[in-house]
């Protein structure tokens, strides 16, 4: 072989890898996600809900509709990082899979997390995308239906959903004699509340008009517990030192900032005006 014909080889050959780098280079290439780094998945974003995800938060349990205040602020946090929405993709977990440590199976959840301390040990979350505070709701017959202070619902039965805020609250700020009533979830609360095995439940405010407009036979919401720290903080949750957690906060920082949070939550989320504040 001549030099002349070596060197016209070996040029072939390198063009033919630079071809094939460039190539691998496309197609890891993914909208939104640059080179898929800290994705589950390259090129999708992949976000968790509940099992089942339940209204105002995500209608008809699909959050694929992006019809809910939380399907709809998912697909806004993902078109802020550059994603379509045929590249999101949906997952469930329950909430206290979410929140538990180890390695997830999504990019980000959100399923009404509030922001604490205890939790910031397993997992990390974004900034705010939602603030509410405590609601209690009762049904017409039960004797927290005239309560019109929290010493008057002392005495009574008052439940909520195990590992919540709402939980927290009711030992916390009502403190009833009975001690607070666990349930597993908001629907066995609601299903007590019903049968009349607790005089009224504890839920964040959106799930108190939704519950008294569209699920509970005389429904009453009896009113707002005081907030101790400001409103209770719903925060997108992420595995602990996450790589996406900086860009999902930069996200919901730009949605608030612009007026997008505000703007779905006056759509989806009912306002605090026909809630009193219990004292």
């Amino acid at each position: 072989m001549t030099r002349r014909s070596l060197a016209a080889l070996l040029a072939a050959a390198s063009a033919t890898l630079v071809l094939a780098a460039c190539s691998a280079g496309d197609t890891g290439a993914a909208s939104g996600s640059g080179d898929g780094d800290g994705y589950v998945t390259a090129g999708k974003l992949t976000i968790g809900t509940g099992e089942p995800a339940y209204s105002p938060w995500v209608l008809d349990d699909a959050p694929e509709s992006g019809e809910g205040f939380e399907a709809a602020v998912a697909y806004a946090v993902a078109e802020e990082l550059g994603f379509a929405e045929d590249d999101v993709v949906w997952v469930r977990t329950t909430f206290d899979q979410a929140i538990a440590p180890g390695p997830k199976d999504f990019d980000f959840n959100l399923q009404q997390f509030s922001i604490t301390d205890e939790r910031k040990q397993a997992v990390d979350f974004s900034s705010p995308y939602y603030e509410t505070t405590q609601v209690v709701i009762t049904v017409d017959d039960s004797p927290a239906a005239s309560a019109t202070s929290i010493a008057d619902l002392q005495g009574l039965l008052i439940g909520a959903q195990t590992g919540t805020t709402s939980f927290d609250a009711i030992e916390s700020i009502i403190a009833p004699t009975a001690g607070a009533q666990v349930f597993n979830t908001n629907d066995d609360a609601k299903l007590a509340l019903e049968n009349g095995t607790v005089d009224a439940i504890v839920v964040d405010l959106p799930t108190a008009f939704y519950l008294t407009s569209a699920e509970l036979d005389g429904g009453k919401i009896v009113g707002q517990l005081p907030a101790t720290t400001g409103g209770d903080a719903f925060g997108l949750v992420l595995a602990k030192d996450s790589a996406l957690t900086p860009d999902v906060t930069a996200a919901v920082d730009a949605l608030r900032d612009d007026g997008t949070l505000d703007a779905l939550a006056a759509e989806w989320l009912a306002g605090e005006g026909a809630a009193p504040v219990l004292e």
